[in-house]
């Protein structure tokens, strides 16, 4: 979807790939439902004494990614959730289909080794489902690049001097995203050595920027940004060893990624932006990408790219959806949030 933004946002065109409209309400469908995808296609008429049930750690995105892929290919998925996740997202898998939701343990790590350890050893037939950190699963999500490019071509036509987009810009919590754009332009020559990353975490769930910074993959103490969904206390060695890549061949080439890191409210700003001028509604985790065309009139993003936008720059940016948000939550971030900007609307913080 090309959009353009008021004119206090960002100079150039900006394109959204609608990652909000996949069957589970965001890209998660695309990884995860490869994921499930491949592991039918290797079981199939191979053991007719098994039956596959598989089983997923995540009660939000990923978890909701699970169980629509499952059920589509007519197979039982339970999903393992935290106690502390909100009912809204049990109803929500259970609405889906869910053959079962077990809430246990007071945090993802505790849940996540019941799964693996209490669980699935009882079940012959049971598959585990990652969320984020699996081959199959930045396979699924590279196709968001194919169907791009074939947008592109058929937005500009088939001129040789067309040009590269100035930017794609994606939220990173565990790297799935991340890892399947760029596994994407690397199979693409034309824009792999020449199209940015900008890779926009929340501050308080930015394990890649953390390791960036660190010179090393490193795990966070713990997370402390409202985008829960990007709360990966530690993001994929995959997602870390392509952003700290340094070489000239090929994707990761020097410079081509852009880590930003912005506040929770930067990422509200943007939520409520984003449904005021165009009706949509996204989770913080989405919102902070969407913030990068919109904070300091694209000053922002100008900055992470090193260089000045002009009119004719075009922007992608991955809209990756999230099904954890109401009309009622954009109107809460904006009473929570709305007085730290000028007059509730702007995209400027005001100084403290």
């Amino acid at each position: 979807m090309s959009i353009a933004y008021p004119a206090n946002a960002i100079t150039g065109r900006v394109h959204l790939k609608l990652e909000n409209l996949q069957p589970s309400g965001s890209f998660k469908s695309r990884g995860v439902g490869n994921f499930i995808l491949q592991q039918v296609q290797a079981f199939d008429g191979k053991n007719a004494q098994k039956s596959l049930h598989f089983y997923s750690p995540s009660g939000g995105n990923a978890g909701l990614a699970a169980v629509c892929a499952a059920v589509a290919l007519e197979y039982p998925c339970t999903v393992v959730v935290p106690l502390t996740t909100k009912a809204i997202f049990v109803d929500k898998l259970k609405s889906a289909g869910a053959h079962d939701v077990i809430q246990i343990g007071e945090s993802w790590k505790e849940t996540d080794a019941h799964l693996r350890n209490q669980i699935l050893p009882t079940d012959p037939g049971g598959i585990y489902v990652p969320p984020f950190d699996h081959e199959d699963i930045w396979d699924g999500n590279a196709t968001m690049i194919d169907e791009i490019l074939e947008d592109w071509f058929d937005y500009l036509g088939d001129a040789h001097d067309r040009p590269s987009p100035a930017a794609i810009i994606g939220s990173v919590g565990g790297g799935g995203l991340f890892c399947g754009v760029a596994q994407g332009l690397f199979q693409y020559p034309l824009w792999a050595k020449k199209v940015p990353i900008v890779a926009v975490e929340t501050k308080g769930a930015d394990s890649l920027a953390a390791s960036l910074h660190a010179g090393e993959h490193v795990t966070l103490d713990a997370i402390t940004s409202q985008a829960t969904t990007l709360g990966a206390k530690q993001v994929c060695k995959q997602a870390y060893d392509i952003a700290a890549r340094q070489t000239e061949d090929g994707f990761g080439g020097k410079g081509l990624v852009k880590s930003v890191v912005l506040e929770d409210a930067e990422a509200a700003m943007a939520c409520w932006r984003l449904a005021d001028d165009f009706k949509v509604l996204v989770e913080l985790s989405c919102g902070v990408s969407v913030a990068m065309a919109y904070l300091d009139g694209g000053k922002r993003l100008e900055a992470a790219l090193d260089r000045k936008l002009n009119a004719e720059d075009e922007v992608i940016i991955v809209l990756c959806g999230g099904s954890g948000v109401s009309l009622d939550q954009i109107s809460q971030w904006k009473q929570q949030f709305g007085w730290m900007f000028d007059d509730g609307k702007s995209d400027v913080l005001k100084d403290s």
